[in-house]
């Protein structure tokens, strides 16, 4: 037979406190840590969990955070989904996570729909920030941003896009780069992007000619992408506003017979683990993915707690460089 779910006044009776005061020591509310601590070690011994129905309708909270990537074929994005996942459960909270395959419809439709399903937030790496729904998303639940900033949201976790864009342009044209190719994920629909509209800026004012072409996070769709580049009139140099894409330039390199760094130079720009493992390393622009975790977490829990103040953390960038990009010949 199943054994029978521990009640809250069991671990009052265990602990010699009232029922409500359990319910604070659970949730780390106006009780000491030496009562919180005594109260979890007793509900711990019973077998206490708390009914996420009944606490749904007692809080009116579901204790659930949406969590809307933008495209999950992105290595970087995978690895920000597992930190916040990790990080809310540490909140007691649970990500609810959806992928919008870099499609802005479907990244409206699931905004829409995670709001329907009464999550308490959402957290989201937007693909197209200036859309206009978002506006009204913002005045139904707490939304935080990731990289893009939206209007109306509760907190954001901005990406110095303007200085991360510098950092690798300048360092291309240091090196000797003038013929420079830009891959990024970034869709006609969606043209407006901050880290596009700035490489197209700076490439002006560094006097570089650049082409700026669309590519996947996906490996054989980006390997696509950079074997139609590299056939053609080929850049000394490609810059991927991914590293998931810059994998892809590798690969197309290796099936054209061409050599990294030699023959081409490749860039990448979020610094995923997996980028010091090729051969070369990959040169790319670290953004610090825990700091972002943590801010994240923490901005999201501050506004389903009901914080009123809107936070904006920019993140930094910075160069990490490896072996990928050489010198022009």
């Amino acid at each position: 037979m199943p054994r029978k779910r521990a009640t809250i006044r069991e671990v009052a009776q265990a602990t010699g406190l009232s029922p409500a005061a359990v319910s604070y020591a659970l949730r780390g509310l106006q009780v000491s840590e030496e009562t919180m601590e005594r109260v979890r070690a007793a509900a711990a011994e019973l077998g206490y969990e708390a009914d996420p129905i009944a606490r749904a309708l007692a809080s009116g909270r579901t204790g659930m955070i949406g969590l809307l990537c933008g495209s999950l074929e992105d290595l970087w994005q995978q690895s920000l989904a597992v930190g916040i996942s990790r990080g809310l459960r540490e909140k007691d909270r649970y990500a609810l996570i959806l992928d919008a395959v870099g499609d802005p419809a479907r990244e409206r439709a699931f905004a829409q729909r995670l709001r329907d399903q009464r999550v308490d937030g959402l957290i989201v790496q937007p693909i197209d920030p200036a859309a206009a729904f978002w506006s009204e998303l913002c005045e139904s639940l707490p939304v935080v941003a990731i990289g893009d900033s939206i209007a109306g949201t509760a907190g954001e976790v901005v990406f110095d896009n303007r200085r991360g864009v510098t950092l690798a342009l300048e360092h291309l044209r240091a090196l000797g780069h003038r013929r420079i190719a830009v891959l990024t994920p970034t869709r006609a629909s969606t043209p407006d992007r901050p880290a596009d509209v700035h490489v197209t800026a700076e490439a002006d004012r560094l006097g570089l000619d650049i082409v700026v072409a669309t590519a996947p996070h996906g490996l054989a769709g980006a390997t696509a992408a950079a074997r139609e580049l590299l056939a053609g009139q080929r850049p000394s140099a490609v810059f991927c506003f991914a590293d998931s894409i810059a994998y892809g330039v590798y690969a197309a390199a290796q099936e054209l017979g061409l050599a990294v760094p030699e023959d081409v130079s490749v860039m990448g720009y979020d610094d995923h683990p997996m980028s010091g493992l090729l051969t070369p390393g990959l040169t790319t622009v670290d953004w610090d993915i825990d700091g972002i975790v943590k801010a994240a977490v923490r901005l999201i829990s501050a506004a389903v707690d009901g914080g009123s103040r809107r936070r904006r953390v920019v993140q930094a960038p910075t160069l990490r460089e490896r072996g990928s990009v050489a010198r022009v010949r």
